[in-house]
C-alpha cells in the first residue's frame, strides 16, 4: 500500500468519513486531502475544515457548486423530464457525477495518484463515484474502505472512533439519526432503520422540507415561470440564476407539501431499496417544463423524447453520465430545446402542481384558428380526415378479411 503517497477524500466531516480519514492515514500510511462539496444540502460545511486541520491536514477544499450543479446537471437532466421508474427524479443520482468531477481535478492539481469516498459496498454511489472518475481519469487509483475493512457495522465504526480519538456526536453515542439522508439543492432522501420495513409508513416527523399537504395552506398559490430554450430563468417576473431558482421553488412547494415520494427502488447493483424522497421543486419544473413543451414541441419530437427518457433516466441512475451515449442523447435532447420559449402558470395546492396556462409568442405550435370547435373559416377540412382514416386502417381491413383476430 505504499505506492499510495497522496489520496484526496470526499470528506463531509461526519462520523463515517471521519473515521474513513484515521483509517487512511493508518493504513496507507499517506496524505490525506480532503474535499467537502457544496451543493446546497445546507448544513453548515466550516465544521468539516475545522476537523480535517484536527486530523493535521495540510490541503482542504471547500467548494460552492451551487449554481455549477443546477446549471450543469439539473437543468440538463429536466430537459429530458427524467423520471427512474415512474417517480424517481434523480436528486442523489445527478449530484455524484460533479463531485466525481471535481475530485479528479482535485487530485491533478495537488499530485494524488487515488481518491476516496465513503460509499458502501452495496449501494448505487460506489458505481456513479467511480464510473464518473475512471471516465475523466481511466489511470486514477479508487479507495473504497468498506469494501476493504471490517468496520462494517456501527459499534465498529464507534469503537475506531474512541479508540482514535475522533470525536463522536451525542446522537450517534444515543442511537444515531434514524435514516440515512443525503441532501442537495434538488432533493433531501432517507433511507434505513424504519423505512426498511416497506408496508410501514413513513414517519411524519422524518420529513425536512415540505409540510403535510393537510397542513399546507388552504390557499393555493399561483407562480409564473418563464423558460429560454428549456430552462426556467424567471419566477413571477424576476430573474434568477439556476441555484436561486431552485432554491426558491423548493421553498414554496415545501411550503404547500408538494414533491414527497415513497418508493421501491431497484438499485444497479441488484437489490431493491426503499427510500423516501423530497423534491417540491423539482417537481414544479418536472409540470411545468411539460406544459411548455406541450405547445412548443412538433409530436414526434416530444414522443421521441418520452421515448428515449426511461433510457436516459437508466444512464443517470446507474452512473453513466460521463458516458459516450449519455453525452450523445444530450445532444438531441438539447437540440430539441432551441423552440422551448415561453411561459408557464402553475397552481400550488395542497401537494398538487396544477398547469393552469402556459403561451409562448415566439415558438408556439398551437394554432387557434384550426384547434377550435367553432367555424375555423376553411383552415382545416375536415372532409380531408377520412382518406386519412381508410389509408391507416388498410392493413387492419386486410387483416379483418382474412379472417385474423
Amino acid at each position: 500500500m505504499a505506492e499510495v503517497k497522496k489520496v484526496v477524500l470526499a470528506y463531509s466531516g461526519g462520523l463515517d468519513t471521519s473515521v474513513i480519514l484515521k483509517w487512511l492515514q493508518d493504513t496507507y500510511q499517506c496524505e490525506v486531502v480532503t474535499f467537502t462539496a457544496d451543493v446546497g444540502q445546507g448544513e453548515e460545511l466550516e465544521p468539516a475544515r475545522e476537523k480535517a486541520k484536527n486530523f493535521g491536514i495540510k490541503e482542504i477544499y471547500i467548494d460552492d457548486l451551487r449554481e455549477e450543479f443546477v446549471r450543469d446537471f439539473v437543468f440538463p437532466m429536466f430537459r429530458a423530464n427524467t423520471v427512474y421508474e415512474g417517480e424517481y427524479l434523480l436528486g442523489t443520482s445527478i449530484a455524484r457525477p460533479l463531485i466525481a468531477k471535481r475530485l479528479i481535478e482535485i487530485a491533478e492539481e495537488t499530485g494524488a495518484v487515488a481518491i476516496s469516498h465513503g460509499a458502501t459496498g452495496k449501494g448505487n454511489d460506489q458505481v456513479r463515484f467511480e464510473l464518473g472518475a475512471y471516465a475523466l481519469n481511466p489511470n486514477i487509483k479508487i479507495i473504497a474502505p468498506w469494501r476493504e475493512w471490517d468496520l462494517l457495522s456501527r459499534e465498529k465504526l464507534l469503537t475506531y472512533a474512541e479508540q482514535h480519538g475522533i470525536p463522536v456526536d451525542m446522537k450517534h453515542k444515543q442511537g444515531g439519526s434514524p435514516y440515512s439522508m443525503d441532501a442537495n439543492l434538488l432533493h433531501i432522501s432517507y433511507e434505513g432503520r424504519h423505512l426498511e420495513n416497506p408496508a410501514a409508513e413513513a414517519e411524519e416527523d422524518m420529513w425536512r422540507w415540505t409540510v403535510s399537504p393537510e397542513k399546507a395552506p388552504d390557499q393555493a398559490e399561483y407562480l409564473d415561470i418563464e423558460y429560454v430554450n428549456g430552462d426556467p430563468v424567471a419566477l413571477n417576473g424576476k430573474k434568477l440564476s439556476p441555484a436561486e431558482m431552485l432554491a426558491e421553488l423548493n421553498r414554496l412547494g415545501g411550503k404547500h407539501g408538494i414533491g414527497r415520494l415513497d418508493l421501491v427502488e431497484n438499485r444497479y447493483v441488484g437489490m431493491k431499496s426503499r427510500g423516501c424522497y423530497e423534491t417540491p421543486g423539482g417537481t414544479i419544473m418536472l409540470k411545468a417544463h411539460r406544459a411548455i413543451e406541450s405547445i412548443t414541441l412538433d409530436r414526434e419530437v416530444a414522443h421521441l423524447k418520452d421515448d428515449l427518457m426511461p433510457r436516459y433516466a437508466s444512464l443517470i441512475y446507474n452512473g453513466y453520465w460521463w458516458a459516450p451515449e449519455r453525452k450523445a442523447l444530450q445532444v438531441l435532447i438539447d437540440h430539441t430545446q432551441g423552440n422551448v420559449n415561453g411561459w408557464v402558470r402553475v397552481k400550488l395546492y395542497k401537494g398538487n402542481v396544477i398547469v393552469v396556462g402556459r403561451d409562448s409568442k415566439t415558438d408556439s405550435l398551437f394554432d387557434p384558428t384550426i384547434a377550435t370547435f367553432e367555424d375555423d373559416a376553411g383552415a382545416y377540412n375536415q372532409a380531408d380526415a377520412g382518406g386519412f382514416i381508410k389509408l391507416n386502417a388498410l392493413r387492419l381491413r386486410i387483416a379483418a378479411k382474412a379472417g385474423r383476430k
